[in-house]
């Protein structure tokens, strides 16, 4: 017989090694009834079975192998799928979750082989064609699995940063009004500014935080865009940059109108994050200067620091999250996540802008944004 013919007759059967390998998968297992435990196997294999006998080219059969090329078998996929993310739901983990594949691969050789009466060449190709689908239904469970595992993080994430927000908050408001109401001198003085700048840093840190986890969930970042004028909004960053590191002296130079219509807040975020970042990683933190320029129907921002150049296999990956400065060195405390990058440059697309760099050892670190007056 032969092998999707016996996958059709024996279904029942090969479903039960299936669910009884499956009740061995513990401790998930043992809060699961036998629908749960069975799930989605009746389907894998009739899929697969179908799968075997849909006419497939040696050239179409090498790029299977490969994974080239091919497009998915839809009820396979589905199946697969659907397996994929309910056993992450009751769950299993990677590894188990595989072993019922590699169980399932191994019970329907076995029981195949014993029902054969005499060998067929064509046997050997069925075999081939089962291997094939097994793999695909295992490629696409495990696709589903991880992306509700990278979901299910995401969501841990939101929680987490959300959660951060309240004890944060009651940190800084207790050490402000400590501040306020006791004059504090020396070590006093100075434990309360480090609090106080500590939180402050936590607080962005858990802002940056929010927004990847909104983007990877697939929301763009919200804005509000009114009339404003990005010089005000400039000196305004400066200034909050300098509260936190009294050293800092950043130079604005303003040329023409940069009046137009965005969100004050996002781009007062994207300039204290560039700001920070101009004065993290240059050489010196009065050598930090800020331009901007008003052109026809855009507004140009440029934010340069000397210092160690951004190397060059580094500049088409900087704006990605959870990428740090390759002059960090390893070990050391940082303020950053290596989200600050990542939502400038979410800020810029949401006002439809460009944001480019260069860096070299001779002219040092230039970030530029072109903003459009209008969005």
């Amino acid at each position: 017989m032969r092998l999707p013919d016996f996958i059709r007759q024996h279904v029942d059967r090969i479903v039960d090694e299936w669910e009884q390998f499956a009740k061995t998968i513990t401790p998930a297992a043992d809060t699961m009834d036998r629908e749960a435990l069975r799930d989605h196997a009746k389907a894998i294999l009739l899929a697969a079975a179908r799968d075997m006998n849909t006419a497939q080219t040696a050239s179409e059969q090498l790029a299977k192998a490969k994974g080239e090329g091919v497009e998915k078998t839809p009820s396979l996929y589905e199946a697969s799928a659907s397996h994929g993310e309910l056993r992450h739901t009751v769950g299993f983990d990677l590894v188990q979750m595989t072993s019922e594949f590699r169980h399932l691969r191994a019970c329907v050789i076995r029981l195949w082989v014993d029902d054969l009466k005499s060998p067929d060449m064509a046997y050997f190709q069925d075999m081939i064609r089962f291997n094939e689908a097994i793999d695909e239904a295992l490629a696409e469970s495990t696709a589903a699995y991880a992306e509700q595992v990278n979901h299910s993080r995401d969501i841990f994430l939101a929680i987490l940063g959300h959660d951060l927000r309240a004890p944060l908050q009651a940190v800084s408001m207790s050490t402000e009004l400590l501040m306020r109401k006791i004059t504090l001198e020396d070590d006093a003085l100075a434990c309360a500014i480090n609090i106080k700048r500590g939180a402050r840093h936590m607080a962005v840190m858990v802002g940056d935080l929010l927004e990847l986890v909104r983007s990877r969930l697939g929301k763009s970042l919200p804005i509000q865009p009114l009339p404003m004028d990005l010089a005000d909004t400039a000196h305004a960053a400066i200034a909050e940059a300098c509260a936190g590191n009294p050293e800092c002296d950043p130079t604005l130079t303003v040329h023409g109108d940069t009046r137009g219509v965005w969100d004050d807040g996002r781009l007062s975020q994207l300039l204290q994050n560039l700001i920070g970042n101009a004065l993290q990683h240059g050489a010196s933190k009065r050598e930090v200067t800020l331009t901007l320029t008003g052109e026809a129907d855009t507004v140009r921002l440029e934010v340069h620091n000397f210092g160690t150049p951004i190397p060059e296999e580094a500049i088409g990956t900087i704006f990605d999250p959870l990428v740090r400065s390759a002059d960090e060195e390893p070990g050391q405390p940082s303020t950053s996540l290596g989200l600050g990058l990542f939502i400038v440059k979410e800020v810029v697309n949401a006002h439809k802008g460009s944001i480019a760099v260069s860096s070299n050892e001779t002219d040092g670190t230039l970030f530029t944004v072109i903003l459009p007056r209008r969005i």
